[in-house]
């Protein structure tokens, strides 16, 4: 992997964490509402969980092979 590539999957990762804080963030809010719509809230927790799993598959790939 070259340095530019592992820059560009870090900037990824940048941006994947920060659409994981918006939808914690948005779900937080929707829930405090009287009468929250929990198809809504159904498919942003499906989001933000798909997302999270980006973010570690991404950081995995950071991390180099050790050969035994």
């Amino acid at each position: 992997m070259t340095i530019k590539q592992s820059d560009q999957i870090q900037l990824r990762i940048i941006e994947l964490q920060q659409e994981h804080e918006d939808l914690h963030y948005f779900i937080d809010h929707l829930t405090d509402t009287e009468h929250p719509d929990q198809l809504r809230l159904r498919r942003l927790k499906k989001r933000r969980l798909f997302v999270k799993d980006q973010i570690e598959h991404l950081k995995s790939i950071l991390i180099p092979d050790i050969d035994a």
